[in-house]
Formats: structure tokens, sequence, C-alpha cells
């Protein structure tokens, strides 16, 4: 099996990022039909949430799941939830051995335009899909939008002297993606964390991604919401043009932005939660608009969850929480799948792919970073999904 993370300007890595964070061969784990891009292992300081591999969820063969012949799965799209859907998806091989399913961790523009092109079986993306782009799909195949896990936006930092979690105001943290709020001596941010041993001298370094991204559009949505100036100078989306004050640098997914952070003193870069936890990245408490300091944890990010109700469309967006205990910035990961499968086997591993996803898949998901979908989100995604195939019925407990 293949494992591949790719970075911008690896010659730049220091060497506390191993150099098998850029290209990994390691003998197949689940079976040799089985290629993914994934995580490396738990010796090396990569940018990736995999880097500490748990037991698979299931081992015996499925006796569900019909197959007339192999299936070969094709699917790209957001970094956001890559390490959990390849550990769904060399879990779902090990029960499922005819099926092989390959992820390519592209980010979300990628992933929107690969489904949209036909040149793979199912997409995936931080942010669903606006009208404009499902009016892009083949009418003959369509699009289904399939919110498949959860997961909150963190801002990882690199203050080596900083022993205490900082924390960042809503316009601190505004102004520092703005280029505004430029040395991390800044008085804004002294006056947030008293007593803190910040830099007394030291620029801030602003990572950002650099590839069109759902992690982006989710970040900088949340900031044009709580941000009237940032709105009107940046705006939100899937790639912006972002401020010239300042430093600030790109990355590629957000395993380069990770890995960037790492190796520069004095950042800050947004990244998805499991990449900072999973490569001991520090993260900032951020003030939510209750006005409250909170820490991103699976309840808080519920909580964040619980505030937006899932609609029949399934696009749900969270774009600065309301309650007291919600951390900030929390978003879905969406799986676009067709509505029309041709191939019939194919309709029907797609259908239990999901089905894995909504019911095993779930329970590893906070080891990895990630947040559970609430019970009534799955009900909701698995009624979705169950008209791909006619010869295959999804269940999830209840």
């Amino acid at each position: 099996m293949l494992f591949r993370l790719n970075l911008i300007n690896p010659n730049r890595l220091t060497t506390a990022i191993s150099a098998t964070a850029i290209a990994l061969s390691v003998a197949a784990c689940t079976s040799p039909s089985t290629t993914t891009s994934t995580s490396p292992s738990p010796g090396d300081t990569a940018a990736s949430p995999g880097a500490s591999p748990v037991a698979a969820t299931g081992t015996a063969e499925n006796t569900k799941l019909a197959l007339a012949s192999d299936v070969a799965i094709t699917a790209a799209g957001a970094s956001f939830p890559a390490p959990l859907y390849q550990r769904w998806f060399q879990d779902f091989n090990k029960i499922n051995p005819k099926v092989q399913i390959n992820y390519q961790s592209v980010g979300s523009g990628a992933g929107v335009e690969q489904f949209t092109k036909g040149t793979v079986d199912f997409g995936a993306s931080d942010t669903a899909m606006k009208d404009d782009e499902i009016a892009k799909v083949p009418a003959d195949k369509g699009v289904i939008l399939l919110p498949m896990t959860a997961g909150s936006i963190v801002m990882g930092y690199n203050l080596p002297d900083l022993t205490e979690p900082l924390k960042l105001p809503r316009d601190v943290y505004a102004d520092i993606f703005a280029g505004k709020i430029t040395n991390w001596n800044d008085p804004k941010i002294a006056a947030a964390n008293p007593g803190a041993k910040l830099p007394a001298d030291q620029a801030i370094t602003v990572v950002h991604r650099s590839d069109g991204s759902g992690t982006t559009a989710v970040f900088t949505k949340h900031l044009s919401t709580i941000s009237p100036d940032w709105k009107s100078s940046v705006g939100d989306g899937k790639t912006v043009q972002w401020p010239t004050t300042g430093t600030f640098l790109g990355a590629k997914g957000n395993e380069g932005v990770t890995a960037q952070v790492l190796q520069t003193v004095g950042s800050i870069g947004y990244v998805e939660y499991g990449y900072a936890k999973n490569n001991n990245l520090k993260f900032a408490s951020l003030e939510n608009k209750a006005g409250t300091f909170v820490v991103p944890t699976d309840e808080s990010a519920s909580q964040a969850l619980a505030t937006v109700p899932m609609p029949e469309n399934l696009r749900a967006f969270i774009e600065d929480p309301e309650g007291a205990q919600s951390y900030p910035i929390v978003t879905y990961t969406w799986m676009l799948v067709p509505k029309t499968v041709t191939d019939p086997n194919k309709a029907k591993a797609i259908e239990a792919m999901v089905e894995y996803g909504l019911t095993e898949g779930q329970k590893v998901s906070s080891e990895l970073g990630y947040v559970p979908l609430p019970q009534n989100v799955k009900e909701k995604v698995a009624a979705a999904a169950d008209g791909i195939s006619p010869d295959y019925k999804i269940e999830v407990a209840k």
C-alpha cells in the first residue's frame, strides 16, 4: 500500500519533521488491492492525524454485501476528513475484501471538480456544494450530499516558551489573519493573556491553505460573520486573496499547514483539530459568541452542532454558533455521491460503505479527532443514501 502526504516547499522542513511525512511506502496493512493516501507510523513527526494508529474495528468478512465480482471505487476531495475516511476504508476492506476504495486527499475544491467531471466515483468537501455547483453535475448522474462526520477548525501555533494555552478574543484572531496584528507582543494579545510568557519581539507568520479548500471556506465564512472588516476586505470562499501586510505562507492540505506551523517558530495557522491533536501542535482557546473562551473538545463541538438543525437537503452551515460552551468554528464535512450509479455492484458497494461510515465508522471518530454524528443526522443521511441501490438496505441502529 502506498501512503502519500504532499506538502508545500518540502525543502524547508526542519529535521523535526520526518521525511517520511512527505513520502512513505509500507507493506500492505489490509489487502493488496487497497490503496489510499493516509498517515505515517507512530514514530514519525508528521502532519497527519493518524499518527497513533488504533486497532481495526472489524475483521470478520461481511455476509450482508453480496457482490458478483470485485469492485474498485475511486474518490478524492477534502483533506479535513481524510485520516478518518482512510481508516474507515481500510477497516471496511477487511470485512468486504472484494471492495477496493482509493481516496486521495486533494482538497475540497479539487474534490468537487473531479466529482463533477466524473473522474472519481465520489467526492468529498468540507463545505456543501452550492446550487450553481450542483447544476454543473451531469443530470444522468446527479449528486447526494451526505454529511458523514464533523470536526473543529483550530488555530495551531508555534510559541515554544508559552506553556499555558493561548487565549484569542474574536477581534484579535480576526485581526491576526487580516494582517492587522503582526507581532506577538501586541497589547491586545497581552491583555487577553496576562502573565503569559509571550515573545518580546516576534513577528507573527500566518500559515494558510494554498489549494482550493473547504477548510478555508468554513474558516473565512466564520471570520466574515464576526468581522465586518474581514467580510469587506477579504470575504469567504475555498480560495481568497490573503492580505499583503504581515507575513503569510501557503501550504497544501491540512497536513501541509500543520507541518509548516510545526517548523516555523512564531507561526499560527488554521487546521482541522485531529491534525493538531495527533501531531502535538498547540492550539488556542477561542472566544465564542457568548464571550466564553472555549477549547475544542467533542463536547464543545457537539454543542455547536446542536445549535443548527440539519435541514432536509442536508446542507447545514454553522457560521457562529450560539451557546456558552460552544466552540466557535465547527463544520460538517460531506461525501458527494451520485444519485444514479449504473453498475449495480458498485451501487451496492457505495451504499454499504456509507452504512459502515454511519455505524462502525462513527465509533472511531473521537479517537481520531472528529465528532460523531447525532443520531437524527445519521438517520437522515441513511435515508438520503438508501436510494442508490435497490438491492441494498442501509440500517442504522436507533
